[in-house]
């Protein structure tokens, strides 16, 4: 059963209502549904997210099928949209669950998307001042209960072109970089993103790879290859997981019927795949999940095997996906979070993330002050490139002797 809280006078809104939106004198006049049903509030959550999504986590489709697909019950889900009169501003769905010893309220899919963002009406939000802004953080948080603490990991600083927008939700900790190519065509990717030694080399290792056989490359959609593609890309990416000695997020079975699940069954959010063959091997895999004119790659894979690693099959891959999807009428290539060279080389978009965390019991408070602390920590080892390889090396020492 749906609930619906108004509050009390919290703040008014200040600044100029955009065209063709309800003006709000006061933040008490938003209403702020909460459910644990998400068929009551679907269609509210697919209008706001007909304005374009930021991340498949933002998503009714890949929701709703997540929580199908592990089972989880009625009662461990949290869905909540705040609303203007009819008009709905904002969304987020969490997950009632256990984190650190403690009751929590988290984002579904955690770090298999690069942003766990709230669903918002950007022109909305646009319209209000940072203090109108900075009262509805307040009373979404005020909504919240049953638990210690609300954590809702890699929010973006930067959101639509508006900074800040979610600075005043809890307290928050710098978390990674998510990253994007974002183009009109190729020939705008190629001029902006490749130099002259960098073409060189894509050519070279081109060649290489055409010399030791037949190069074939498929978009897939629907085919009847798919759960033999899926078997692949899950072997490589374990292999190569294997390699690094840290464990393999998609080794569940669980895991690995969900990503077959979404990427066929949405009404707005369709899977489209990119397979990499040599000499009708699949050599190269990239699995995205595409919403309108965007395009999120969630998992790549890539063979092992020595004897082909000389034509860098990953990389080519990702050439062909550029030459040819900017092309198709794509707008952005999502890569998600975490630096690579393949990231570096083509994306021109670079967001800094963040985790923030709702302390809703005191148990909280304590906790998010030490785990903020923890995490700054981490972020200043990752910034040093001696020390990270430091604490790389000694991780997989580690995972060697276990």
């Amino acid at each position: 059963m749906a609930r619906e809280t108004s509050g009390q006078g919290v703040g008014e809104i200040s600044g100029h209502a955009s065209p063709g939106l309800a003006h709000v004198s006061n933040i008490a006049d938003l209403a702020i549904v909460t459910t644990n049903n998400p068929a009551e509030i679907e269609q509210d959550w697919r209008a706001l997210e007909a304005g374009g999504i930021e991340s498949p986590g933002q998503s009714f489709d890949f929701l709703t099928q997540w929580i199908a697909s592990f089972g989880i019950p009625q009662s461990a889900q949290l869905f909540v949209v705040v609303k203007d009169g009819g008009l709905p501003v904002l969304a987020f769905a969490l997950h009632r669950t256990r984190l650190w010893g403690m009751k929590a309220l988290a984002a579904f899919p955690g770090d298999h998307v690069g942003t766990n963002a709230p669903l918002v009406n950007l022109a909305y939000m646009r319209a209000m001042s940072p203090a109108a802004r900075k009262a509805l953080w307040q009373k979404v948080q005020g909504a919240l209960d049953g638990a210690d603490l609300a954590y809702l990991c890699c929010l973006p600083e930067t959101l639509g072109g508006i900074d800040g927008l979610f600075a005043d939700l809890g307290q928050s900790v710098v978390s990674d970089e998510l990253h994007r190519a974002v183009f009109d065509s190729w020939e705008q990717c190629d001029r902006l993103q490749r130099t002259r030694s960098r073409r060189k080399h894509d050519k070279q290792q081109g060649a290489k790879l055409a010399a030791m056989g037949e190069i074939g490359f498929d978009i897939v959609e629907q085919s009847e290859d798919l759960p033999e593609i899926l078997d692949c890309m899950f072997r490589q990416r374990n292999d190569r997981f294997r390699e690094l000695g840290i464990p393999d997020p998609f080794n569940d079975a669980a895991i690995r019927r969900f990503y077959a699940a979404a990427f066929t069954g949405g009404k707005t959010l369709k899977g489209r795949m990119h397979v990499l063959r040599l000499n009708g091997e699949i050599v190269a895999t990239r699995y995205n999940l595409v919403h309108g004119n965007r395009m999120f790659c969630l998992i790549s894979g890539m063979s092992t095997a020595p004897k082909i690693q000389p034509g860098s099959p990953g990389k080519q891959c990702l050439l062909r996906v550029m030459q040819t999807e900017f092309d198709g009428g794509y707008a952005m290539f999502d890569m998600g979070a975490g630096m690579t060279d393949e990231k570096r080389h083509w994306c021109n978009e670079h967001i800094v993330l963040r985790h923030h965390y709702l302390p809703l019991t005191l148990r909280g408070r304590i906790f998010a002050a030490s785990h903020s602390t923890y995490q700054r920590f981490k972020n200043i080892v990752k910034s040093n490139s001696r020390t990270f390889a430091a604490f790389k090396s000694l991780r997989a020492r580690l995972k060697g002797r276990r």
